[in-house]
């Protein structure tokens, strides 16, 4: 797919909204936080948060898990820390200045890779789910929640239309569920599920869990 988003414009925006960003979006992203932190706890210990922003999840992590969050943004970082610095025996281990699209982790390093709010956002789907599957482990998931477009209908018709307009806010209001399914069939990847939440199942979590364990053993 082509890279019509760059990260320069993501940068811009994000470190404008870094001062009232919570105060924005903290009870509108809630239900879709919950829900993609609750799977990842289900995974196991070693948890990757890619676009973590300003740590409004960090906190939903119990002391005994390792949580390493990134995101490209150090202004949404710096408000991150500061979170942290109120929250003592958090499970964070580290926060880190990073692009999606290029982790600078070890191949099979975590449980679970957690993208919340974000897919829509990198320059390139793919490239990121690519280095999503790279860092998990064999057999773990990788957790996406974001507002998915529309398939069809009027509503896939609107976003469609409003797509030039999203894309110079660094957004992709048109992304569908099948881009995501391709990527998956192509990877090795199966969508465990794709479950809607938040008013009006604006957002979607999407869980996608490495089947190429399974299809080793079956071989």
């Amino acid at each position: 797919m082509a890279k019509d988003i760059d990260l320069t414009t993501i940068t811009k925006a994000y470190a404008k909204w870094a001062p009232f960003y919570d105060l924005v979006y903290s009870r509108i992203l809630l239900p879709g936080r919950n829900e993609a932190v609750k799977a990842a706890l289900a995974c196991g210990k070693e948890i990757l948060e890619v676009g973590v922003g300003t740590g409004l999840s960090l906190g939903d992590y119990p002391a005994g898990y390792r949580v390493t969050g990134i995101d490209l943004s150090k202004p949404m970082l710096d408000k991150a820390a500061q979170k942290l610095a109120g929250l003592p025996g958090h499970a964070v281990t580290g926060l880190v200045v990073m692009d999606a699209c290029r982790l600078g982790f070890r191949d099979a390093t975590f449980d679970a890779v957690v993208g919340q709010y974000m897919i829509t956002l990198v320059p390139d789907a793919e490239v990121a789910l690519d280095e999503f599957a790279r860092v998990v482990k064999p057999g773990g998931e990788i957790i996406l929640v974001n507002h998915i477009g529309a398939e069809k209908g009027l509503v896939a018709m609107l976003e469609k239309a409003a797509a030039p307009l999203a894309k110079r806010v660094g957004w992709r209001s048109e992304f569908q569920l099948q881009r995501i399914r391709t990527w998956a069939d192509q990877a090795g990847f199966s969508v465990a599920s794709a479950k809607r939440v938040g008013f009006a199942g604006f957002f979607t979590v999407v869980r996608l869990r490495d089947a190429r364990v399974a299809k080793a053993e079956a071989a």
